[in-house]
C-alpha cells in the first residue's frame, strides 16, 4: 500500500501517534512504559531530535518531536523498530506490534504547540484512567509543573511562552492544564489539514510548498491526492472486521463476500491506494478486477436502499474510531 505522506525539513515539529495492532495494548507492564523511553532516549542522542512531550497510553503514545535535522523517519524507524523488538522477544511474539506506521503531524508551533501539549497531557483524564494529570505516571505533565527530573524532555520553551521564571511558568502551565479538566475544550487536531498539517492558514501554504517541491518530478501518486486521503487499510480493515464480525482471511477470501467489496468500496473512497495496491490486499486480485468490483458495487448502492444504511451505520463507525 502507499505510504503515508512525511514531510521532512529542518525545525519540524510534529505530533507523533501510533496504536496497538487491533487497538491491542502495546505496553504491559511498568517495565515496558520505561523500555519505550531508554528507547527514545536513544533516538534523541543519536538523531538529534528534541521531546517536548508525551503521554504513554496501554495501546497507543503521543509524542511531541522537534527534529533540528530532516530524519523523523530514521528517529521513528529506531523507537518503533527498537521497541517492537524488545516486546516480541519478552513476550515470546512475532509480527507486528503496532497498526500499520506511525502518523506524523507537522505542527505550526507559534500557533499550537501550547493547546497540544495541554491535549496530550489530559489523555489520561479524557481516558478516564485518572482523575488529575499528575496522577498518570506514563506522561511528561509531572515533569513540567512538579519539578519531576525528566532528562528525556525539553521543557523550556514551552514554559517559555507563559512567563520568564520557571517556578511561575510551571504554575502558569498547571492552571492551562487544569482549566481544561471538565471542559469541552475544542480538539486542536480537528484543524488538522490535508491529515499531516496542523498550522495557521500561513505555515499550511508554507508547508505545502515544501511538498511540492519535495514531490517534483517523482513518479509516485500526487502530493495532491495523498493529501486528501482520511483513512488507511488497516482502519478500514479493522472496522469492517468489527462490522462484519469476520477475520481477515474472510474478508479477502478469493470469492469475495459483501464483507469485502465493502472494504474495497471504501479503501476506494477514503484512501489514497491504488486499485493495483488493493488488489494485493485481496488475494491478488488484479486492477482492472478491483475496478470492476468497485464499479458493481456503486451501482448496487445507487438503488440498494438496505446497502445504502449499512455503509451510512459502517462510515458512522469509521467516524468514532478516527474520534
Amino acid at each position: 500500500m502507499a505510504r503515508p505522506l512525511r514531510i521532512k525539513y529542518e525545525g519540524a515539529l510534529y505530533h507523533v501517534t501510533a496504536r496497538g495492532n487491533e487497538r491491542k495494548k502495546i505496553y504491559f507492564s511498568e517495565t515496558d512504559y520505561n523500555k519505550f523511553l531508554e528507547y527514545t532516549a536513544e533516538a534523541e542522542k543519536k538523531y538529534g531530535i528534541l521531546l517536548h512531550c508525551y503521554a504513554l497510553m496501554p495501546n497507543h503514545y503521543h509524542l511531541l518531536i522537534e527534529t533540528p535535522g530532516t530524519n523523523i523517519s530514521q528517529a521513528m524507524h529506531y523507537i518503533n523498530g527498537s521497541y517492537t523488538t524488545y516486546i516480541n522477544i519478552k513476550n515470546k511474539r512475532s509480527g507486528h506490534l503496532f497498526q500499520g506506521r506511525y502518523k506524523a503531524i507537522v505542527v505550526d508551533k507559534d500557533s499550537y504547540l501550547l493547546e497540544l501539549s495541554r491535549y496530550i497531557h489530559l489523555n489520561p483524564v479524557r481516558a478516564g484512567m485518572v482523575k488529575m494529570p499528575q496522577d498518570y505516571p506514563y506522561s511528561s505533565y509531572r515533569a513540567y509543573t512538579l519539578g519531576r527530573e525528566d532528562k528525556i524532555i525539553t521543557k523550556d520553551f514551552i514554559l517559555s511562552m507563559l512567563a520568564k521564571g520557571k517556578r511561575e511558568a510551571a504554575d502558569r502551565y498547571r492552571v492551562f492544564v487544569e482549566n481544561g479538566i471538565g471542559e469541552e475544550l475544542k480538539n486542536p487536531l480537528d484543524d488538522v489539514y490535508g491529515g499531516i498539517i496542523l498550522g495557521r492558514e500561513r505555515f499550511i501554504k508554507d508547508t505545502l510548498s515544501r511538498i511540492s517541491e519535495a514531490f517534483n518530478n517523482r513518479e509516485e501518486i500526487s502530493y495532491s491526492r495523498r493529501l486528501k486521503a482520511e483513512y488507511e487499510s488497516e482502519e478500514i480493515f479493522e472496522i469492517i472486521e468489527k462490522h462484519f464480525k469476520l477475520t481477515r482471511d474472510a474478508i479477502t477470501e478469493r470469492r469475495l463476500r459483501d464483507s469485502g467489496k465493502t472494504a474495497i468500496y471504501l479503501m476506494k473512497k477514503y484512501t489514497c491506494m491504488t486499485n493495483r495496491e488493493i488488489g494485493q490486499l485481496f488475494r491478488g486480485h488484479s486492477y482492472s478486477a478491483i475496478a470492476k468490483i468497485n464499479k458493481r458495487f456503486e451501482e448496487r448502492l445507487s438503488s440498494d436502499k438496505k446497502l445504502k444504511r449499512m455503509i451510512a451505520n459502517i462510515e458512522k463507525e469509521m467516524s468514532n474510531v478516527k474520534g
